[in-house]
Parts: C-alpha cells; sequence; structure tokens
C-alpha cells in the first residue's frame, strides 16, 4: 500500500510540479528509511506483536470507553466499544482486546 501511496505522490508531484506544487519526492526516501528500521533487528517484536501479547482486559460493563493511555498526552482519542459479542473487542487506535467479565 505504501509503494503505491508512493507512486501516486510522486506522479502527482510532477504532473503538478509545473502549476507550482511542491515536489514530494524525499517522501519515498523517508518511509523506505523509516520502515528499514523496524525490518534490521528480527529479534525485535514489532509493536502489533507487543500489543498482542497484552491479554485481554475484562470489564464489568457492556460498554468500555479506550483512551489508550491513562495520560491523554499519551493516548488517543476516546473511542467506546461494545462488548455484547463473545469474542474479546479490539480498539481500533491502539490494539487492545477488551472482553465482558460475566460474574454468574
Amino acid at each position: 500500500m505504501a509503494s503505491s501511496l508512493m507512486k501516486t505522490l510522486i506522479t502527482s508531484s510532477k504532473l503538478g510540479s509545473a502549476v507550482g506544487v511542491r515536489n514530494l519526492s524525499f517522501v519515498s526516501n523517508q518511509i523506505s528509511n523509516h520502515t528499514a528500521k523496524w525490518m534490521q533487528d528480527t529479534s525485535k517484536k514489532s509493536p502489533m506483536e507487543l500489543i498482542n501479547e497484552v491479554p485481554p482486559i475484562k470489564v464489568e460493563g457492556r460498554i468500555v470507553a479506550c483512551e489508550g493511555d491513562n495520560d491523554p498526552a499519551l493516548g488517543h482519542p476516546i473511542e467506546f466499544i461494545c462488548l455484547d459479542l463473545a469474542e474479546p473487542a479490539i480498539c481500533k487506535y491502539c490494539g487492545l482486546r477488551y472482553g465482558q467479565d460475566h460474574h454468574h
């Protein structure tokens, strides 16, 4: 997906350079360098592997409000998640999983 995005950005920057659009060819190098840092050391876990190791958080109610972190500066926009399904629900921002804790 990133490569098709880069092709689009580079193509549009070449086409639009005559009409005053900024040249975005430097973006390709930045994306490849960013991706390379995650691909260098295969012994380190990716962010998604780390978040998947966190067990599902048990909640007593039917709805949970996920903010990603207790500190608002480190979190994400509040996401209200419904826990009516049997499998754990996943926050679309941070990937934390939540499940309803049934007390029967």
